[in-house]
Order: C-alpha cells, then structure tokens, then sequence
C-alpha cells in the first residue's frame, strides 16, 4: 500500500534536494526515513526560505515518487553524514499553503494548523496529497 508524505525543510535545503534527486528530513536522521517506502508520495512544505530564516514562505516547495532502495548515509564534509532517500521529483510550482488551509484534512478546522509541521515528517491521506500536487500543478506517477 502506498504512502503518502509531507516532509518539512527550508525552501533552500528543498531546492537542492530536487537538483540532485534525494530527500532529508531531522536534520539528517535516519529514523523518519525508514518509515517512507519505495513507491510512497512525497510533499515538501517550506516554512521559510533560509533555514532558521525569517524569510516567511509557508508553501509546498517539491513533490515525488520514493525511488528503490533503503536509506543511506552521505558525506556532507565537515563531519556532516546525513542520511538521505532518492526521490523521483515531479515538475510542478511552488504552492502557498493559505489558499488550502480549508480543503486540507490535516488542516482543515484547526486554528494551529502548523503544529504537527514541527515533527518534519507525517503521514497525510491521499486525497490531500493530490489537492496539493492539483495547486502545484505536478502530475505525480
């Protein structure tokens, strides 16, 4: 059964991200990774622009398909080894979360709708992750 996402990073960390097909999530932990499966849907929602930024953006910044394979470790440099997953990124524009905040059933009805944002990775329905790929106008195999 296939699973759909939402992961959490800045729009800058996203954007990478897409330039080189991987994804990370919690600062790269190993642990939410290993909940995706191949095959799953993915979503990014970018807070801001700049990690830690004030630079307000609160949008959905990449959508995609899970590729094969486990999780992996990549070196950064630095003694930076964050784990990563390969995504298959879909093309699509970025899409402002305020015009769905009604039509979202992670949202809908909730005045903190962006608490659960702060655990950077969590399931949603599928008929939320096709309203999103609808708004960013991604056609996601």
């Amino acid at each position: 059964m296939k699973g759909y996402w939402i992961a959490v990073a800045s729009a800058e960390h996203v954007r990478r991200g897409r330039g080189e097909d991987f994804m990370q999530v919690s600062h790269g932990k190993a642990a939410p990774l290993k909940r995706i499966k191949p095959g799953d849907r993915v979503v990014y929602y970018s807070p801001t622009v700049t990690l830690g930024g004030r630079d307000k953006l609160q949008a959905f910044t990449a959508i995609g398909t899970v590729k094969d394979g486990d999780p992996y470790m990549f070196d950064m440099g630095e003694g930076f080894k964050p784990y990563r997953r390969d995504v298959a990124w879909a093309k699509g524009k970025e899409a402002a979360i305020h015009p769905l905040l009604d039509k979202l059933e992670f949202t809908a009805g909730k005045p903190k709708w962006g608490y659960q944002l702060r655990f950077g990775l969590f399931p949603i329905s599928a008929g939320d992750f096709r309203l999103i790929a609808k708004a960013m106008g991604a056609a996601v195999r």
